[in-house]
């Protein structure tokens, strides 16, 4: 196994892999399936009340509507600034210890969203429920990278980022369905079980996977010094860059979503989570094929092709937007929209998966600064989008074209220029 791409100027030990007889915790299937659930409750706690909007700004006198975006992007900035912190110190104390803290915290911001008296508070919420949910995000990726590497990680990764991609884009549906039932706080106390059933799955299935040769000092100079040697590894920093803007695509559709579907142009009303599931489907195909491709094709390959055919998709995208003076027939912003969610999800699990392969011995820390990067990165530009809205999708169209041939940029310069023929990986 290489330690490096050839190409990055900071050598790193990589750690073994552990997937052998040796390990005492979960099949393959159950361990794929922990991962995702870790990843899902971060994703699902994103945009389940979406539909959930109107009676939201109806019980708590909101004004201006624009101002429920804020429900998602608080959430993503205590997602991404907590990340920073749950990587590290898993490389001192473990990855249970660290886990456990994570979801007792999301747990918290959950009751008081299902409490919240004032607007403000439940932005407070939200804020709590990110900084917990990082937890799940931040070491499901070390813990991933801790059992597996090379194309065999990115197998996983591309299952679990599959539920990460898929989970905020189908769980609408969750809460439309939530709020048929009864009111929009019941969708705070879904959030709470699927947190109850993480914790004690993980609890009792998974053992720590952390190598004890691993284990790194709690410290800010340790933290500054992993961080400076992902910041300095060519391939770490140039794909996380390349997910965080590819990622600011899915936020910026998500908080235009609303506007979009139901109060600003279309008016789907109840069918507003349907147009959801349809463009989620060409994501969780897309994400199936990869996993299935990748051992075969190699990391590199499917990400560059993903990227490309996104940049000339979204680019196609825009001018038929134009076209329409920004408001297009339902049916070909859903197609466009899906097709452009369908070649991200071959680049982005493999951006993952690139960033982290070659920081094996920090992974913990890695994979904070990696998601705390990428989060941040992603919530300000679709934060850009949404909140461009005019009452017609072009921003959306320029966004995801801008933001897609930024992210070819960042794959050119992280690969010196070189697309598809980068050895193995």
């Amino acid at each position: 196994m290489a330690s490096s791409a050839s190409h990055d100027a900071t050598p790193i030990p990589v750690a073994p892999a552990r997937a052998g007889p040796g390990w005492a915790g979960p099949g393959f299937v159950e361990f794929v399936a922990l991962m995702a659930l870790m990843m899902g409750l971060t994703a699902v706690t994103i945009d389940s009340f979406l539909p959930a909007f109107p009676a939201i700004q109806r019980d708590f006198s909101v004004a201006d509507p624009n101002r429920l975006q804020l429900l998602v992007y608080v959430y993503m900035l205590g997602f991404g600034t907590a990340q920073l912190l749950y990587g590290p110190v898993s490389d001192g104390t473990g990855r249970r210890p660290a886990l456990i803290v994570g979801i007792a915290i999301y747990l918290a911001g959950s009751v008081l969203a299902m409490l919240a008296p004032s607007f403000e508070v439940l932005l407070l919420a939200r804020a709590i429920q990110g900084i917990g949910g990082a937890a799940g995000r931040v070491l499901a990726v070390a813990i991933v990278r801790d059992r597996y590497d090379g194309r065999d990680m990115a197998r996983v990764m591309s299952f679990c980022m599959m539920v990460f991609l898929i989970v905020p884009i189908l769980a609408p549906s969750l809460g439309g369905a939530i709020l048929f039932a009864g009111h929009w706080r019941l969708i705070f106390g879904v959030m709470l079980a699927l947190a109850l059933v993480t914790l004690a799955w993980f609890g009792l299935r998974l053992p720590e996977t952390l190598h004890p040769g691993f284990r790194r000092p709690v410290s800010a100079r340790a933290i500054g010094a992993g961080i400076a040697v992902t910041v300095r590894t060519r391939t770490s920093l140039g794909y996380a860059t390349a997910l965080g803007l590819t990622t600011g695509c899915i936020m910026g559709y998500v908080g235009s979503a609303q506007a979009v579907f139901d109060s600003g142009i279309y008016h789907l009303g109840a069918l507003f989570p349907v147009a959801f599931a349809l463009i989620a489907g060409a994501m969780g195909v897309a994400t199936l094929i990869n996993a299935r491709l990748v051992r075969r094709l190699g990391m590199r390959r499917l990400a560059h092709a993903g990227v490309l055919g996104l940049f000339l998709v979204a680019c196609l995208q825009l001018a038929l937007m134009l076209g329409f003076g920004g408001r297009p027939p339902l049916w070909l912003l859903i197609a466009t929209l899906a097709a452009c969610q369908f070649l991200m999800s071959f680049a982005m699990p493999n951006f993952n998966a690139l960033a982290m392969e070659p920081l094996a011995a920090i992974a913990g820390t890695a994979s904070s600064f990696i998601g705390f990067y990428t989060t941040l990165l992603a919530a300000f530009c679709g934060l850009l989008v949404g909140q461009s809205f005019d009452g017609t999708v072009l921003p959306l169209a320029f966004g995801y074209c801008a933001l897609s041939g930024l992210a070819l940029a960042t794959v050119l310069w992280t690969e010196r220029g070189r697309l598809f023929g980068s050895g193995g990986r």
